[in-house]
C-alpha cells in the first residue's frame, strides 16, 4: 500500500469515527497534478464540518503527518486540508451537491469508504 493510500484511508477512518457523512476516497494518480488522493465528505451543519475537520487535523498531525494548508474553517461550508499527496474535502451537504465534486474528478477511480469489518 502506497504511503498516499494509507494516509487517506487513515483520514477516511478519522472521518467515520467523528460521523462525516458520505466519505469518498478518489485515487486521482496520473489524473490531478496536486495530490495522489482526494477525500470528500459531508457534514449537514457548518458546526459538523468544522468539527470533522478539526478532528481529522489534529488526528493525522498527531500520527506525524505534515498540513501544509487549511482553508475554509472559519464559515465551515467547506474546509480543505492539503495533505500533500492527500487532500480532504469537508463540505456541507449543501455546497457538496452544489459544486458537485464527483462529477469533475470522474476521471479517477471513485470508491465510497466503508470501515474493514471487524475480525
Amino acid at each position: 500500500m502506497s504511503d498516499g493510500r494509507a494516509l487517506v484511508e487513515l483520514a477516511a477512518s478519522k472521518a467515520d469515527d467523528k460521523k462525516g457523512d458520505e466519505i469518498m476516497i478518489f485515487d486521482v494518480q496520473g489524473v490531478s497534478t496536486l495530490a495522489d488522493f482526494y477525500l470528500l465528505c459531508s457534514g449537514q451543519t457548518n458546526i459538523k464540518v468544522r468539527a470533522v475537520a478539526q478532528f481529522i487535523e489534529e488526528e493525522l498531525t498527531n500520527a506525524g503527518h505534515k498540513l501544509y494548508g487549511m482553508e475554509g474553517m472559519a464559515d465551515g461550508l467547506w474546509v480543505l486540508l492539503d495533505f500533500g499527496t492527500v487532500i480532504v474535502h469537508i463540505m456541507r451537504t449543501q455546497e457538496r451537491e452544489f459544486y458537485n465534486l464527483e462529477r469533475l474528478w470522474n476521471q479517477g477511480m471513485i470508491e465510497k469508504w466503508a470501515p474493514a469489518p471487524s475480525q
